[in-house]
Formats: C-alpha cells, structure tokens, sequence
C-alpha cells in the first residue's frame, strides 16, 4: 500500500497552525480572570468569573456585532 505525502501549508509569517493566537487567547484569559476576580463580591461571583474568562472571546464579538448594529 502506497504512503501518502501530506504537505503542510506554511505563512510567511512562520506560524500557521502552531499555536500563535493560542498565545494570545492565553494572555486575554488571564488578564480576563484577573479582572472578574478582582470585582468579585463573593464566592459564587468568583465562580462566575472564572467562567466568563474562559469564553470571553464570545463576549467580545457579541458586544462588537451589537456595536456595529448587525
């Protein structure tokens, strides 16, 4: 059985498919995590926090589309 070659797409910035907007999801959750923690009045607000940090990204771009009136 004859193996197939794969091959892979490269930027030219050098970082497709590597993690690089990982990077920067990780940074937004910790500064997100920080925040929410840090205006939390109680336990279960600090719960909620640390929910919210990890799907800020869906926040972002709702508040952007209802910014932008679509």
């Amino acid at each position: 059985m004859p193996k197939t070659i794969v091959k892979q797409k490269v930027c030219s910035a050098g970082c497709c498919g590597c993690g690089c907007g990982g990077a920067l999801y990780g940074l937004g959750f910790i500064g997100a995590l920080v925040y929410y923690l840090a205006t939390a009045t109680g336990f279960w607000d600090g719960v909620l926090g640390v929910l919210k940090a990890i799907v800020w990204p869906a926040f972002l771009v709702f508040e952007m589309l209802k910014y932008l009136g679509m």
